[in-house]
C-alpha cells in the first residue's frame, strides 16, 4: 500500500511540474508528450524516474494537461478565495489577555502649537483633542496635510492619488457632525492615507502596477469603510511597490524622507514615507512578508502587523490568501491601538477573520509579565546590534526580567514557497496574457520572473510546506507557554518569516539610527489575538525613549 501511494503522489507531482513548464511552449493539447519530457520534469524537481515509469505516466499526464487547459477557460478574479483556508490557531487555543477593557491615554490638555508646522508630527490622540475642543477644525487640519503633500511629495513619490476635493468635503461634514454634538471618537476628523491596493469606490486602485493603473472597483475596502465610519478622512491613496513588492511602482521609486537618495523600502512604501515626513498622521499598509515591518523600520515610524485573521482583507488586492494582513503605520504605539480598534473584527466578507475581542490599556506593569528575547539573534555580530542591545537595557531598567528564548527550528525560508505559489495563482492571468512585461521591475527577483518560476512549484511540495506550517504553529505555542511577549531584531534572524507564517502579531518601533542616517527598529511579537498586551509592552519601551519623536527635515 505504501509503495502504491508513493507512485500516485509521484505521478501528480511530475504532472504538475511538467505542465506548468509546458504552458509556456503551447496552450493547446496537440503536442505529443514523450517519456523523455517526463524524465526531464522529474529531474527538475529532484524525483528520478525510470523509462518504464515515465512510459506508464504518458496517458495520465496528457489527460491532466487537458484538464488544466479547460480550467483556464474559467476566468478567476483576484478576489476569488481558494476553498482551502488557513487557520493560525493551534490545537486547544484559548484567548488570553492581561486586559479586559479598551482604554486609551488621557489627551485632555493638549494644545495647538504656536507654529502650525508642528501639527505635522502630532499623534492621533493629540490631534483628536484639538478637534474635540475646537482648537482646530477637521477642514483646517485636512487642508494643512494636503498642502504638505503638494509641497513635499514631488521629492518622495509617495502618493498615487490625492483625493483633495473628496477629503475636504468629508472634513467639512465631520466638522458639522462635531458641532452638532455627534462626536464619534478619537478618529473623527483625522486625515489618513490608504495603501493603493485598497479599493475606494469612485477612485482608481492601481496596485502600483502599470497593467492596473486605470483600474476601479465598485466597492470600498472594509478597512476604509470602517475608518470613514469612525469619522476619519481619507486624503490619499499611497504608493506600493508594484503588486506589493519593494518600493518601485509605475510612477517611480518612493523615497525615504530621512535620506531621499534611498528608497523607502516596501511594499507599504508610501504609507511609511508619508507618515514619516508628516504628510499624514497615519496610513494603512499591508504585509505578507515584511511589507509593514521593513518600511516602518527604515522610515522610522511605528507599524503594527496584526494577527492573521484580525482585520478583514475585503476590497484589498490578494497576493497570498494565507499570509496577507492589513495594519496601521503611525506616529506611536498607542496610535496603532486606536486604529486597530476601529478596523478589526469580522465583517461577513472575509471568512478568514476570527471573532476575538481586542483589549488594550496604556499602562502595564512589566514586572508582572514574562518578556522574552531571541538570545541567539541578539548575541550575533550584526549591523544594528548596538542599538538593539541598548533597547534591551532600557527594558531591564523598566523592571522587565528578560527571558532567553529560541524560535522553532523549522525551514521557514523554504516554506515561503507558500507565498510564491499563491502569488503565481493570484496573478495567473497577468502571466499567461503576457501583460507581465508591462511591470517596471523585470529583474530576476521581480514578480514576472517569480510568477513564472512559481508555476513550477509542485502541488505536493506546496501541501508539504503547509504541513510544516502546522508544526510551526504548534512549536510557537510552546514558545508562548514561556513568555507573554518577546523581542527580536527587525533585520536579523528568522523572526519575520516565522511570524508571517505562523500568523502572530508584531509591532515595530524605532530604536536608533544607522550609519547612513536612516532609522533602525526593534520588533515586539505577541500571542495570537493578544495585540493589547503586545502594544502595552511596546508602549512602555517607547515612552522611555524619544526615537519616535525625531523627524526628518525636508526642504
Amino acid at each position: 500500500m505504501k509503495a502504491v501511494f508513493g507512485k500516485a503522489a509521484l505521478f501528480v507531482l511530475v504532472a504538475v511540474v511538467f505542465f506548468s513548464l509546458g504552458q509556456y511552449v503551447s496552450l493547446t493539447n496537440e503536442e505529443t508528450i514523450s517519456y523523455g519530457d517526463i524524465i526531464s520534469a522529474g529531474e527538475l524537481i529532484g524525483v528520478p524516474l525510470t523509462r518504464a515509469e515515465a512510459d506508464s505516466m504518458l496517458e495520465g499526464v496528457a489527460s491532466q494537461r487537458e484538464s488544466y487547459l479547460y480550467m483556464r477557460r474559467s476566468p478567476l478574479a483576484n478576489d476569488v478565495v481558494p476553498a482551502m483556508q488557513f487557520n493560525p490557531l493551534p490545537l486547544g487555543f484559548g484567548h488570553q489577555s492581561h486586559f479586559k477593557e479598551l482604554k486609551f491615554g488621557d489627551y485632555t490638555g493638549a494644545l495647538r502649537p504656536a507654529a502650525d508646522e508642528e501639527l505635522a508630527f502630532m499623534s492621533i490622540g493629540e490631534l483628536a483633542e484639538l478637534i474635540r475642543t475646537k482648537q482646530i477644525s477637521s477642514l483646517e487640519l485636512t487642508q494643512f496635510y494636503i498642502d504638505r503633500i503638494k509641497k513635499f511629495d514631488p521629492q518622495l513619490h509617495a502618493i498615487v492619488t490625492l483625493m483633495e476635493d473628496y477629503a475636504l468635503e468629508k472634513a467639512a461634514n465631520a466638522d458639522k457632525e462635531i458641532s452638532q454634538g455627534n462626536y464619534k471618537g478619537l478618529l473623527h476628523g483625522i486625515p489618513f492615507g490608504a495603501k493603493d491596493l485598497l479599493a475606494k469606490k469612485g477612485f482608481k486602485t492601481t496596485w502600483g502596477a502599470m497593467p492596473y493603473k486605470d483600474q476601479e472597483f465598485e466597492v470600498d475596502a472594509t478597512v476604509v469603510e470602517r475608518l470613514e465610519n469612525a469619522g476619519a478622512i481619507l486624503v490619499a491613496k499611497t504608493t506600493l511597490g508594484a503588486l506589493a513588492m519593494g518600493d518601485i511602482w509605475f510612477g517611480g521609486k518612493t523615497r525615504n524622507p530621512w535620506n531621499t537618495e534611498k528608497g523607502s523600502s516596501g511594499s507599504s512604501a508610501g504609507s511609511a514615507s508619508t507618515v514619516s515626513a508628516g504628510l499624514l498622521p497615519f496610513a494603512i499598509g499591508s504585509e505578507t512578508l515584511g511589507s509593514i515591518v521593513s518600511p516602518s523600520t527604515v522610515c522610522g515610524v511605528t507599524g503594527l502587523r496584526p494577527t492573521y485573521g484580525r482585520v478583514s482583507r475585503h476590497g484589498a488586492m490578494a497576493l497570498s490568501w494565507s499570509m496577507d494582513k492589513l495594519g496601521p503605520l503611525c506616529r506611536n504605539v498607542e496610535d496603532c491601538a486606536i486604529v486597530l480598534a476601529a478596523i478589526g473584527g469580522p465583517d461577513g466578507k472575509d471568512d478568514m477573520v476570527l471573532d476575538f475581542p481586542f483589549y488594550y490599556e496604556p499602562a502595564v506593569d512589566l514586572k508582572a509579565l514574562r518578556i522574552g528575547y531571541v538570545k541567539s539573534d541578539f548575541d550575533k555580530e550584526y549591523a544594528f546590534r548596538r542599538q538593539d542591545s541598548v533597547a534591551l537595557q532600557v527594558l531591564k531598567e523598566l523592571g522587565a526580567e528578560l527571558i532567553p528564548i529560541e524560535l522553532p527550528n523549522q525551514p521557514v525560508g523554504d516554506m515561503t514557497i507558500i507565498l510564491s505559489a499563491e502569488a503565481a495563482a493570484a496573478f495567473e492571468e497577468l502571466t499567461l496574457s503576457g501583460r507581465d512585461d508591462q511591470l517596471v521591475n523585470q529583474q530576476k527577483w521581480g514578480w514576472p520572473n517569480s510568477f513564472r518560476e512559481s508555476r513550477l512549484i509542485p502541488a505536493v511540495e506546496y501541501i508539504q510546506a503547509n504541513r510544516l506550517r502546522t508544526q510551526l504553529i504548534q512549536d510557537m505555542t510552546r514558545v508562548f507557554q514561556k513568555v507573554d511577549v518577546y523581542l527580536a531584531p527587525s533585520r536579523e534572524g528568522k523572526n519575520l518569516r516565522v511570524t508571517n507564517l505562523s500568523g502572530h502579531p508584531s509591532v515595530v518601533l524605532p530604536n536608533g539610527f544607522s550609519d547612513d542616517g536612516t532609522p533602525t527598529s526593534l520588533t515586539f511579537t505577541g500571542r495570537l489575538f493578544d495585540e493589547g498586551t503586545l502594544l502595552a509592552v511596546a508602549k512602555a519601551y517607547q515612552n522611555a525613549t524619544d526615537w519616535h519623536k525625531k523627524h526628518p527635515k525636508l526642504d
